[in-house]
Order: C-alpha cells, then structure tokens, then sequence
C-alpha cells in the first residue's frame, strides 16, 4: 500500500461518523451525544431521575389518603406509578424510532414545529411555576410568611429574631447566589448525580423520622388507626374523591429530563432500568411517607403535610425534630432546583435558538439564558408570592400534558408505524384519565379561587 492511497483512506474514515463521532449540529434535535459525554453511571442516572420525581410532591401526597382513605390512596399510587412507567417507555420506544434524542425531537418529528415548539413552552411553564413555588416554599420555611393573614416564623426568625438579614429577600438573594447559582452552572445533567444522591436521602430521612414518631405515638396510644376508605355521605363527598386524583397523577411526571439523562448513560440500554428502579424507589418513598404521615396527623393532615411540623407534635424532643425535618426538607428542595431548572433552560434554549448550535458548547448563551432566569424567579418569589394560584391552572394542565396526552398522541399519530394495538388502547386511556384529571383540577382551582375571592 503506498502512502497516497493509505492518506486517501484515512481521509475517508476521518469523514464517516458513527455512534462515538462528537457532532456539532445545527440544530438541538440533530445532537448526538459522543461517546466522551456518555460516562454517566446507572447509580447517578437514578438519584437523577429519582429527584426530578420526588421534588415537592412528598409534600402534597398525604392529604390524598385523608380523602381517598389509606387502601384506595396507595392502589391509585401504585397503579399511576405504572401508567407513568408505560408513559415514559413509549416516549423512548417512539424517539428511538424516530432517531431523536429529545422529547421536543419527537414531538416535532410526529406534529412538525408546532408540537415541537408547544412541548418546549409547556416544559418552560410547568418548570417556571414549580421552581418558584421551591422558592416560596423556601423563603417560607427559612424567614417566615404572613401569607395566610398570620405570621408564621421561618427558621431564622425563631432562631434569632427578626432582622433585616431573616427577610425573605436576604434569605433567598443568599440561597440563589450561594447554592442555586453553583448547581445551575453545570454543563451535564450527571454533574448533578452525588447532589441528587443527597436529595434522596434527605427524603428518605423525611421518612424515617415521621414513621418513627407515627409509631411511637401509636405504641403509646395516643393516635388512632386512620381510615381506610372514604366515608361517602353525599354527592359532595363523592366529588371530593375526584379532586385527589390530579396530585397523585402529576406527582411522578418527570418525562422532560428522562431522555437528557439517557443522552449521557455509558450505556443506553441501561435506560429502562433507570426508569423502573426511580419508579420503584420514588413509590416506596411516596407510599411510606403516605402512610405513615396519615398515621400520625389523620384527619389533621395538612395539603401541605410540612405544615402540620408547625406545630407542637406531642412527644420529647418534638421540636428538635420539627426543625430537622423542616430543614431537611428545605436543602432537599435547594436540590431538587437544579434538576427541573436543567430542563427548562434546555427547552427554553431550543424554543428561542432551535437552529444553534448545542447549548453546551456556547458559554456566553449558556450563561445568558442561566443568569436572567435565576433572576427572573427570585424576583417572582420575593415579590409575587401569590403567582401560585395563576401557576396551579397552567401548572395542571402543563403537566398531565407533559406526561400522557403528549406521549399517547405520539402513539396515535405514529409516524413510523410501529404502533401496536395494545400502545394504542393505553394511550387513549391514558388521555382520558389525563384530561379528566386535569379538568378536575382546574375546576377545583377556580371554585377554591371564587370561595376565597368571596371570603376576602
């Protein structure tokens, strides 16, 4: 072989790309990851996708079994966390078929750039709403809030006194700058995996410390068995079951960051397990937190269980362990932040510059959408608490969409065909149950809305 004709070779092997080929596309739907950003571990792919489940709605799960009764609340659980499973396999079995590597890839490769540019503002809302949410909750928990008309002490305050330096915006100007700032700043979603790690954890320590004075209580007597089924006295009590439902249906969408994490798997393959471990960890933490928070605060239970931590809980030490629990809970959210904030810059990028190059590789775009977001929900938090009750309209629907319709309705327009009969009855049902749950929901919002409206 001469030289010439061995360069000639080379030239045309450098030229060819394959699956470790590093990119530099055009546009973020034609990204493929290179082989040098495929490291991350199985381990770090579930505390990853694990805390983009929990987030705050550990919080919000234990008033369901208050209205659905103990046995109904954990059956729906259990059964919402398979249809999400369902959910998400869909969406990675039809991304694949379509060779793409995003959500918003798919839904533009099955309804053009309209179903791509409708996803990426529904992640933009959803994510917008729920991080301003994590920081109200915790300007609430650290410097107090007068929100409900009484003041209730954060942490600070109770610790120290009022000051200017335990107002809600020192507090949450510091936690944006001194942790949320840092954990937003990375460029790969696996950087994330040993704070995600400590998320869990602190969830799982949430857990033990409520299910130990549930059962120290109940040793003792002084609790009740809760129940265990709705007492239906009348129609009104009927429709109250319905109200439920949307809490535990939304409480496991996290479709907008399974395929980011997949993009960065050593082992793609490895996705599936990924997608049923946090599955499998995330509805034992769900389940247990459930149980044993109604055990403990029955009838008493709270829509936001950390409330009821407010309180004197009745045993010795009781208010040491409110406050590890309200701490705990806190850092849990701080961390949490970083994972849904991942997605929505990446939506957000792809909604504004679709025909750039990958956000990772421009610093100053990727520091320019960071910066002004950050701002942008900190202002929101300190100045416009009550921005909630717009969010929980946008936020219902936002969601359910995310996480059913959007998947079903790329089954049922399968444009590669490769749709079976059984991916088609579970995508219309899953529309069904996600619309009904998500006119349910907004229902309950507009009458709480008109009720306080008539209250005020």
């Amino acid at each position: 072989m001469t030289i010439g004709s061995e360069q000639k070779r080379n030239r045309e092997k450098s030229v060819v790309p394959d699956d470790t080929t590093p990119l530099l596309p055009s546009k973020h739907d034609e990204c493929r990851p290179s082989q040098e950003q495929r490291q991350a571990s199985l381990a770090g792919a579930v505390f990853n996708l694990s805390t983009t489940i929990v987030g705050a709605g550990i919080m919000a799960l234990p008033a369901t079994m208050r209205v659905l009764g103990l046995i109904p609340g954990i059956i729906m659980i259990i059964f919402i966390a398979l249809l999400t499973n369902a959910s998400i396999e869909i969406l990675i079995r039809f991304s694949r078929a379509a060779h793409k590597t995003t959500y918003a890839g798919a839904m533009g490769d099955a309804f053009g750039k309209i179903g791509r540019r409708v996803l990426q503002t529904l992640v933009v809302i959803n994510n917008v709403g729920l991080m301003i949410v994590y920081l109200i909750i915790i300007g609430d928990v650290i410097s107090g809030t007068s929100a409900s008309g009484d003041h209730h002490f954060g942490l600070l305050e109770a610790w120290f006194g009022v000051h200017w330096w335990t107002s809600r915006a020192f507090v949450l100007l510091v936690v944006t700058l001194a942790v949320l700032a840092p954990l937003t700043s990375f460029k790969r979603i696996d950087s994330l995996r040993i704070t995600s790690a400590v998320s869990v954890a602190l969830a799982v320590v949430f857990v033990v410390i409520t299910a130990g004075i549930a059962i120290y209580k109940l040793s003792n007597g002084s609790i009740a068995m809760p129940k265990l089924f709705p007492h239906l006295t009348n129609s009104a009590s009927i429709w109250k079951l319905f109200t439920a439902v949307p809490v535990i249906v939304t409480a496991y969408v996290c479709h907008y960051n399974v395929q980011i994490i997949d993009n960065e798997l050593h082992h793609s393959s490895q996705i599936h397990q990924v997608v049923g471990l946090s599955i499998v960890l995330c509805s034992a933490v769900y389940i247990t937190t459930s149980f044993f928070a109604f055990l403990l605060f029955g009838e008493s239970t709270l829509e936001d269980v950390l409330s009821n931590f407010d309180s004197d809980i009745g045993i010795p030490y009781g208010y040491v362990l409110n406050n590890i629990v309200r701490v705990s809970y806190v850092v849990h959210i701080m961390l949490v932040f970083p994972m849904i904030f991942f997605a929505l810059r990446l939506n957000l990028d792809g909604l504004l510059f679709h025909k750039a190059s990958p956000l990772a590789s421009d610093n100053r775009r990727f520091v320019g959408i960071t910066a002004p977001l950050l701002a942008v929900l900190y202002l929101c938090a300190c100045f416009v608490p009550s921005i909630w009750d717009a969010f929980q309209i946008t936020g219902a629907t936002a969601t359910v969409c995310i996480g059913f319709i959007f998947p079903a309705s790329i089954v049922l327009k399968d444009p590669h065909g490769v749709a079976t009969r059984r991916d088609r009855i579970l995508s219309v049902f899953m529309m069904v149950l996600a619309v009904a749950s998500s006119a349910v929901a907004i229902y309950s919002d507009i009458h709480s809305a008109f009720d306080k409206a008539k209250e005020g």
